[in-house]
């Protein structure tokens, strides 16, 4: 499986120490960081999308993603720790499978990182202008501004949606000023969100009906191949709410003694939130209902198309929940808890940048490392002499993620981010079991259990997902792959580091020169 130049594990090593950025991170930053990014778009947003699809099988559906997680991550708790820089599986790759897989791993980083921050923006844009705007100022912004066109699955009169273009941008100024500042914020806004979604927890689940969740899987468990819907096309859609444990991976060279605190944040995050969401969901179909909206073949239609954008246009559809914008706040309202939902409203206002800052923070960190590898542009990797930030990349990023929100529905964009997703979380199961039989002896404080086991689950975990999303996602990734192909045959492959034969080789390794 390899594939032309590789890059020595000592060599990645000793490159990031050369040219690194500073360790500021411990276990608990890193476990908010993971849960921050979990917790956020998976449930505030995206229950509309995932009712719709899978109906009541919400619940499985989370299950089903989060099973899924827990294989990966145990995968990438082991070589997280075994290679703590910045790069995760980009960087994995790199050092198992040679330069040609690692750019294509890190090609698809980039979208996986850039469209999900640009989902959230989608997301945190319905409760700033349904909550903030409408329930307590009374202001309703006009569609145009709001939502882009029908035609990309936004709403009928829709133009842009400035309120995303304004947080992801504001979102990257933060995260150009400083990494450490940057957890700080966020460790304040994951006690908001974890406190907000126990608090709906608390009031949902005791008025659940169960003749609510039936039926329980309309579309049944498998929607087929490209549609998208049912309980595991649901499960293929809000699987990107789960890569906070990749971003924590991201983070490692900027952790504190990686070889213990990164396994920690990776599966103490995951745990935390797979339980979050499972209640949340149960909550949400167990008062109102989470039955989706049929098309006349029986069949419902797909999350953020132009067909169902009409349908809760019509005032028989528009309190369900497929439809709403802002569906935990929603839900309360619809309970007689409106006060308490105009607060959730508020939380997920407050927290939900959260998601973007993480998300923004793992993709300019890929960017950073393919451009300190010579596979990008130099210029990109430039650390700000002041903030200590990647503040280039960082900046040349957040304009594309504030691009695709002015456009985009939140549905679409997280299907497109799970292409990217789930090829990286299989390359890295590959690349974990391939480090057992090339590098049996090197040091690992961290050992994915039953290995035999849990990476094939990895792997097959991640094509089945993939082949459940809808077709039009998974053409992204070919597409994306092959623009990726073109970008790193005409510039990366001339002007990579290794390729040029520099290579950093440890300064304690006496019996290696470097070239």
């Amino acid at each position: 499986m390899k594939f032309a130049r590789v890059k020595p594990l000592d060599a990645i090593l000793a490159t990031a120490k050369k040219k690194s950025l500073h360790p500021t991170l411990g276990w608990f930053q890193l476990t908010l960081f993971g849960i921050g990014c979990v917790i956020g778009t998976g449930i505030f947003v995206l229950t509309s999308a995932g009712a719709q699809k899978a109906g009541p099988g919400l619940m499985l559906a989370f299950a089903i993603a989060g099973l899924i997680c827990i294989v990966a991550a145990l995968c990438y708790a082991e070589i997280a720790a075994m290679i703590p820089v910045a790069g995760s599986a980009y960087t994995y790759t790199y050092s198992v499978m040679g330069e040609l897989l690692a750019w294509t791993v890190g090609w698809a980083l980039v979208l996986e990182y850039a469209v999900a921050a640009s989902a959230v923006s989608v997301g945190w844009s319905g409760y700033f202008t349904g909550t903030i705007l409408n329930e307590f100022f009374g202001i309703t912004l006009p569609t145009y501004l709001t939502a882009g066109p029908v035609w990309l699955g936004g709403a009928p009169g829709g133009l842009i949606n400035l309120p995303a273009i304004v947080i992801a941008l504001l979102v990257t100024w933060l995260l150009m000023i400083g990494t450490s500042e940057s957890a700080k914020v966020n460790a304040v806004l994951v006690a908001i969100k974890v406190t907000a979604l126990t608090a709906f927890i608390i009031l949902t689940l005791p008025k659940a009906d169960m003749a609510n969740f039936n039926p329980f899987l309309p579309a049944g468990v498998f929607g087929g191949f490209g549609s998208g819907i049912g309980a595991v096309g649901a499960a293929a859609t809000i699987f990107f709410a789960y890569v906070g444990f990749d971003a924590v991976s991201t983070a490692a060279e900027e952790t504190k003694n990686p070889q213990v605190n990164v396994p920690i944040g990776l599966i103490g995050s995951l745990g935390i939130c797979t339980v979050f969401y499972i209640l949340v969901a149960a909550g949400a179909v167990g008062t109102i209902g989470g039955q989706p909206i049929l098309g006349p073949n029986g069949i419902p239609f797909p999350a953020g198309s132009e067909e169902l954008a009409r349908q809760c246009a019509l005032p028989q559809y528009a309190d369900m929940l497929v439809c709403s914008n802002e569906a935990l706040a929603h839900v309360l309202r619809e309970i007689g808890f409106s006060a308490v939902g105009n607060m959730l409203g508020i939380a997920a206002f407050v927290a939900l940048p959260s998601v973007i800052l993480i998300l923004l923070f793992g993709q300019t960190r890929i960017f950073f490392v393919m451009a300190r590898d010579g596979l990008l542009p130099e210029g990109l990797s430039k650390i700000h002499p002041k903030w200590k930030t990647p503040y280039v990349v960082t900046a040349i990023t957040g304009g594309i993620v504030a691009f695709a929100a002015a456009f985009l529905p939140v549905g679409q964009l997280a299907d497109i981010a799970n292409a990217g997703t789930l090829y990286a979380f299989m390359m890295v199961a590959i690349a974990v079991m391939m480090l057992r039989k090339t590098d049996p002896n090197r040091e690992r404080l961290f050992r994915t259990p039953m290995l035999w086991l849990v990476g094939p689950a990895t792997i097959a975990g991640c094509i089945f997902l993939f082949l459940n999303l809808p077709l039009e996602a998974m053409l992204v990734l070919p597409a994306w792959g092959a623009i990726g192909l073109v970008i790193y045959y005409l510039y990366g492959y001339k002007a990579s580091h290794l390729g040029k034969g520099i290579v950093e080789i440890p300064e304690d390794d006496p019996g290696v020169v470097s070239h």
